[in-house]
């Protein structure tokens, strides 16, 4: 991309780049930054279109494989917005090169550390306040603030016997292959035995996420726990209202806040009409049968406000439970103690599932996330 922009970039400046990372392991973004920075720029005039390149790159703003092998059409081009220099913090921004930082001897005085630790209390304390509030009272600032408690989170689901053995030495069968090969090591004599045991996967995590209308204020704090928990638990990642949207790309990105704006722009139909059996069918058809529903964990977020047939969900949510380990449905209208399933969406799910739970809130994302790492009772 750098090439492509105009940049004289050489051979041995990529080799250079490639021996800093090697040697300075840079942790986070900013480090990367400079790391590319010092070793692949000779010329202060091409700073200002590294720093366009770098941004672009990693902070989320272009996906590489959309244009990877179009030599006409460089990424670096089809940002309009220019970047600021500078490397790029967590927040997603680049702040100007040479910003004072605060230093370790300074903020030393007693009453600077006690405004500090009044700030912490009143930071613990709103977020405490926030963690108990229905989604659907919150702004769009609060959920936000919500995302350092949701990245606490961490979706763990059961494990699954591996289709290829790993070895380990105490382990229940003897490797006849590995031991002979090992035994040219000692003239012949397999004096090491190689055993193995069989290996233990963590199943796939799948989460149909509905974006109608009725579930608009819980589908944006769905989205961005999504999106904080999926980089730990690679889960697979689907939109639907009155169509079928896979998101596992869009939210891939690093940027909480370009992950959220590639999700509405991928999902066209945010917001609008529900038809919850046409979307499994969709999922199943196109993904599910092919394996990526077979003995997983199927996360459904919706409140079961089904246009449709309720008789079409129904047998689209039986042919989900013989290919799925687990079914949660998620509903946060059942936070509320007057709730009952007469809706004909919702009592047609409920026979199939194998948890329902409310997540109306952060506090109540913990029951969720519980279920999901839950294994299976019976056969």
């Amino acid at each position: 991309m750098l090439h492509a922009a105009g940049v004289a970039i050489t051979a041995d400046r990529s080799a250079r780049f490639a021996s800093a990372v090697v040697v300075a392991r840079p942790t986070t973004v900013a480090d990367l930054y400079w790391c590319a920075r010092v070793t692949m720029i000779a010329r202060r005039a091409d700073i200002d279109v590294f720093d366009r390149v770098f941004a672009q790159v990693f902070g989320g703003l272009v996906d590489i494989a959309d244009h990877r092998g179009d030599p006409t059409s460089p990424p670096a081009s089809r940002r309009t917005e220019p970047a600021p220099r500078g490397p790029i913090d967590g927040a997603g921004t680049l702040p100007p090169v040479g910003a004072a930082t605060p230093s370790a001897s300074s903020g030393s005085d007693g009453d600077e550390q006690g405004e500090a630790r009044e700030a912490n209390v009143a930071i613990a304390s709103r977020e405490e306040r926030l963690a108990h509030t229905d989604f659907a009272a919150l702004d769009d600032a609060e959920l936000t603030s919500l995302r350092a408690l949701m990245e606490r989170l961490r979706l763990s689901p059961p494990t699954r016997l591996g289709r290829r053995p790993v070895r380990h030495r105490h382990g229940a069968r003897l490797d006849v292959r590995a031991t002979l090969r090992r035994a040219h090591r000692t003239g012949g004599d397999p004096l090491e035995q190689v055993r193995t045991r069989p290996a233990h996967r963590p199943r796939r995590v799948v989460v149909l996420c509905d974006i109608s209308g009725s579930m608009q204020p819980y589908a944006r704090a769905y989205v961005q726990f999504l999106h904080a928990a999926r980089g730990a638990s690679r889960a697979e990642v689907f939109a639907f209202a009155t169509r079928l949207t896979r998101l596992t790309r869009a939210l891939s990105v690093v940027d909480p806040g370009v992950a959220l704006a590639r999700a509405a722009t991928a999902a066209p139909d945010w917001h609008g009409g529900t038809r919850i059996g046409d979307a499994i069918k969709a999922f199943i058809d196109g993904y599910g049968r092919r394996g990526l529903a077979r003995g997983a964990i199927v996360v459904i977020v919706s409140d079961g406000w089904e246009t449709g047939d309720p008789a079409v969900l129904a047998e689209q949510m039986a042919r989900l439970a013989r290919l799925a380990y687990r079914i949660v449905w998620v509903n946060p209208r059942t936070a509320d103690a007057r709730y009952q399933p007469l809706a004909g969406g919702m009592a047609a799910v409920l026979p199939y599932c194998d948890a329902v739970v409310s997540g109306h809130t952060t506090d109540a994302l913990g029951r969720v996330v519980t279920e999901i790492a839950a294994a299976r009772s019976g056969p």
